[in-house]
């Protein structure tokens, strides 16, 4: 299944205020880029994002799903960005950073 570009201009939508984000379309799919590092993307839908030190850290109760069948596990962040709360827009950004600095 193909993710809808409504979802990536949803999910760009809730994360403008963020400088240096990017996307690009890959087989159906989008993947987001943060300072031009893949950061994480929208699968079927779903908003997931890289699972590293600092975005397990940050994000311990976050569901882990498959983007894609074979693919390593990546932390959900669908709830963060879809309830639109514009308390999430602090922890968004420092997810970001932290996927950033570790990889």
């Amino acid at each position: 299944m193909s993710s809808k570009k409504e979802t990536l201009d949803f999910v760009l939508n809730q994360i403008t205020y963020i400088e240096d984000i990017s996307s690009r379309k890959m087989m159906g799919e989008y993947l987001i880029y943060y300072k031009k590092k893949v950061i994480g993307g929208i699968y079927d839908d779903r908003f997931l994002v890289k699972k590293t030190k600092g975005s397990v850290l940050l994000l311990p109760d976050a569901i882990e799903e498959l983007p894609y069948e074979g693919a390593k596990p990546m932390l959900s962040m669908s709830d963060l960005i879809f309830d639109e709360h514009p308390g999430n827009t602090i922890l968004i950004e420092k997810v970001f950073k932290a996927i950033y600095n570790d990889i």
